[in-house]
Formats: structure tokens, C-alpha cells, sequence
């Protein structure tokens, strides 16, 4: 009888750009004080890609330290899919500039958006495209945004939030554990309260469109957070019931990374406890579709997820989509690039939360 394979992840690789905003940094132009960011966002830093640099050019360092944390050559990668908002073009598909920069020249690539829930349901394509094609075996999956490009630097709702990096996964077939229990879901009734809107077929670029600042993120924080603050908990309490399992049951959450004085809000109200919430967002601001997988390589790197742990993983971003997903660990290492030194932990005293 023919099983499904069972798929888990083999290494986990992440790329942060250099060169680091500070609060101080990012109050100068937003015309905040520095404290209003770190006490309302929880954010202390976040970084930015350099003028040359595009959302390719972080994604492919990501999957290259995947690999090389998998033991794996991109050359037997038989995927290599890509989350993001960020683009590099329109079009190709930005997987493909990642394959050419990489080496993966036998994946076929392609790319998923669904903005910061990408990395998640583009692990479910990939999930499903190695349990199902015949003598596929590895895939990377790559979350990245190059949020910085389409940031109004003047605008404090959105500069304080978002930022660039990227993050990446090799799956492939695991003796235990993996992935199970996918669950995935958009409701495009509130895909305007976060997007650009200009540059697509709706409002394709011009003057005008320059002027009006349509290639600026624009963001309905106060609906954004509202949403997050109910989808949050309800998708959380699915999963859970899905499985017949309990909040005890979970060895460590691995979320999107908003905002990090949200989450820790939202997940206090419900009771996931604070040591197995893993919170990155401090350190890299909002960086969409690589946030979850950032969060889970961090976690694995400081050694906070043993061989066997449970991992709940949740997204929740602008479409509006939002999803969960099983994951038992199996030892995968994870490798970073071009990091500098982290800015040091603290818990800023809540205020009123920035949205989302």
C-alpha cells in the first residue's frame, strides 16, 4: 500500500540585510520621539536593503543558507517556491531570478502571494507538489520582503513597522513528524485595508500615480489590528481542536511578526505562555512573508526547539489571508547571513499599540 511520504523541513537559512534603522533613525523622519515607537510597536530595530539590493537578491542568500544548512546542493532542489509582496518585477516570477542567482537549475519556480501569510501557504504548495509528484523529493520555500522600497519614510503608521529580509526552508522527506494539518483561509473583503496600490493593472504606474504616493504602503492600522486581534485567537483555538490537542500540548508558537506589543497582548489573553510565544519582530521589525519563517529558523538557531518539539506555526496578513500548520521538529539546523549585533531585549511598558 502507497503512504504518504511524511515531509518536514531538512534546514532552515535567513538573510537580513546590514545595514540597520534604528528608532532614532526612523523618528527623525516619521516626527515621532524615538520611545513613541519602541513603547507603542514593541519594535527596536529593522533593516534595509541597499539601493542594488531587490527582493531577489535577499531571497537567494536565504536559500543558499537553507541548503547549506540541509546538506543540500540547490542543484537538487526540484522546487523552489517564493512568497512575497515585494517583487521584483511584475513579472517573471521572482522564484525565477532566485533560481538563476542559486544554482537551482533543475527546480521548477514559481512564485505565491498572500502577502505575510505567504511563507505558509506557499510551504502548503510545496507540501503537497513533493507528496505528490513522482520522484520529487526537495524544495526550498523562501519567504522575503523589500518593505523599504515602498515605505513613505515620513509616514509613522507604516516606517515604524516594516522593513526587509527574507527567510527559507528546505522540505523534504523526514522519518518522523513534519508537516500535518494545514489549514489556510482569505476573505478578500478586506483586501484594501493594506496594500499598494499603485503599479498594477488597477492604477498602473504614472506621474500621477507617483505623486498621489499610490507605490507607498498604505495601511488601515486600526482595521488591520482589529482583524489580527480576532483571527489570532480563533485560529489558534481551531488548530488546537483540530488535533484534539491543548495549549500545554505546544512546545513553542511561531507566529507572524506584526508587531511584537500586539502579539504579546493577544497571546497573554489567551494563554500561550510568554517563554513559548518566539518573538523576533523586536529585532527585524515587520518583514511580511519572511517573518514566520524567520521566527522558526531563530528559534531552532538558539536552540529552543528539541528533536520531537510541537510547533504550532500561525500567519495572518493583508488579502486578508490567514492560516496554521502542525509541525513536528526534527533537528533541522539553521544558518544565518550578515547579521550584526542584536539590539539588546527588553519589554517596553505598554501604551496604545501601533496597528496592526
Amino acid at each position: 500500500m502507497n503512504r504518504t511520504p511524511q515531509i518536514g523541513i531538512l534546514g532552515m537559512g535567513t538573510h537580513l540585510p546590514s545595514a540597520v534603522r534604528t528608532n532614532h533613525d526612523v523618528a527623525r523622519e516619521a516626527g515621532v520621539p524615538a520611545d513613541w515607537i519602541t513603547e507603542r510597536t514593541g519594535v527596536l530595530e529593522r533593516r534595509t536593503a541597499r539601493p542594488d539590493q531587490a527582493a531577489s537578491d535577499l531571497a537567494a542568500a536565504a536559500v543558499a543558507a537553507a541548503c547549506r544548512a540541509a546538506g543540500l546542493e540547490p542543484g537538487r532542489l526540484d522546487l523552489l517556491v517564493l512568497a512575497t509582496s515585494t517583487p521584483d518585477e511584475l513579472g517573471p516570477a521572482t522564484a525565477c531570478r532566485v533560481q538563476a542567482l542559486t544554482g537551482a537549475v533543475n527546480a521548477v519556480a514559481l512564485d505565491v502571494s498572500a502577502a505575510c501569510s505567504g511563507w505558509l501557504f506557499a510551504a502548503k504548495v510545496a507540501h503537497a507538489w513533493l507528496a505528490t509528484t513522482p520522484g520529487a523529493r526537495y524544495a526550498a520555500v523562501v519567504g522575503v520582503e523589500a518593505y523599504s522600497k515602498f515605505v513613505d519614510p515620513a509616514h509613522r503608521g507604516t516606517a515604524v513597522l516594516f522593513a526587509d529580509g527574507a527567510a527559507a526552508g528546505v522540505l523534504g522527506p523526514v522519518p518522523h513528524g513534519g508537516f500535518r494539518g494545514f489549514r489556510l483561509g482569505s476573505d478578500g473583503r478586506g483586501a484594501h485595508h493594506v496594500l499598494i496600490p499603485g503599479g498594477g493593472s488597477r492604477i498602473p504606474a504614472s506621474a500621477q500615480s507617483l505623486a498621489d504616493g499610490r507605490h507607498h504602503i498604505h495601511m488601515d492600522g486600526r482595521a488591520v489590528g482589529g482583524f489580527i486581534a480576532e483571527i489570532f485567537p480563533r485560529i489558534v483555538e481551531q488548530a488546537l481542536a483540530e488535533h484534539d490537542l491543548e495549549l500545554k500540548d505546544i512546545d513553542a508558537v511561531i507566529t507572524h511578526q506584526p508587531n511584537p506589543l500586539l502579539l504579546r497582548t493577544v497571546a497573554d489573553r489567551i494563554g500561550i505562555p510568554a517563554d513559548r510565544l518566539h518573538i523576533t519582530g523586536d529585532r527585524t521589525g515587520n518583514i511580511g512573508a519572511a517573518s514566520a519563517p524567520y521566527a522558526l529558523a531563530d528559534a531552532a538557531a538558539l536552540g529552543r526547539l528539541a528533536d520531537g518539539a510541537r510547533v504550532l506555526l500561525c500567519v495572518f496578513g493583508a488579502g486578508l489571508t490567514w492560516g496554521t500548520a502542525h509541525l513536528t521538529w526534527t533537528g533541522a539546523p539553521s544558518h544565518h547571513t550578515h547579521l550584526t549585533a542584536r539590539a539588546p531585549r527588553r519589554n517596553p511598558v505598554p501604551r496604545t499599540a501601533v496597528r496592526p
